[in-house]
């Protein structure tokens, strides 16, 4: 197995100012918009735009954080069933600008239980999605990512991972896995 190293530690740091700064762009000082990370590891992505963010503003930004276990299409195929995380959303969606954070863009179905989860607290004024990385080529279902750290031509024997240091890792880094088993 061969891996290739997309974002190291200050890339990722530049790449989510970045995104922060197109945020902004976009929502302003956030008095209608919030944020929600998608569980388990876009909770990591969106902890660290919502810091950033909020430094950048001067202002607090609504946060939470959604679970899309039992909205999955595969959540009764599987052997041993997936683990639900939490659910935190402590606040009202309803007529809110929500901005979906998730750490990779892969086929698109854990973006459309996302949505799906989101519906059962209201609904929102509007919908964007924000990546890390946008996985180009693999994608089951037409969902596109309106903010985008980095995009990556893979195919389907490749993974990506994203490593934190809130995971006991040593660094933060995005890596790309080649299988080179055929």
């Amino acid at each position: 197995m061969q891996k290739k190293l997309i974002l190291d530690q200050d890339l990722l740091e530049i790449t989510i100012s970045r995104l922060c700064y197109q945020l902004i762009e976009n929502h302003n000082d956030f008095s209608d918009s919030a944020i929600l990370g998608l569980q388990p590891r876009g909770k990591f992505v969106a902890d660290r735009i919502h810091t950033k963010l909020e430094s950048l503003i001067r202002g607090k930004i609504k946060k939470g954080y959604l679970d899309t276990t039992f909205h999955r299409d595969d959540f009764r195929r599987r052997e041993t069933p997936k683990m639900a995380n939490e659910t935190t959303i402590p606040f009202l969606i309803e007529d809110k600008k929500i901005v979906l954070i998730d750490d990779v863009l892969y086929t698109g179905r854990s973006v459309r239980a996302a949505l799906d989860a989101m519906i059962s607290f209201g609904r929102p004024k509007s919908v964007e999605l924000l990546v890390l990385i946008d996985r180009k080529y693999t994608r089951d279902l037409p969902i596109q990512p309106n903010y985008i750290g980095k995009s990556v031509n893979t195919i389907q024997s490749q993974r990506v991972m994203v490593e934190w240091r809130e995971q006991g890792k040593q660094k933060d880094n995005i890596w790309l896995f080649n299988n080179l088993e055929t």
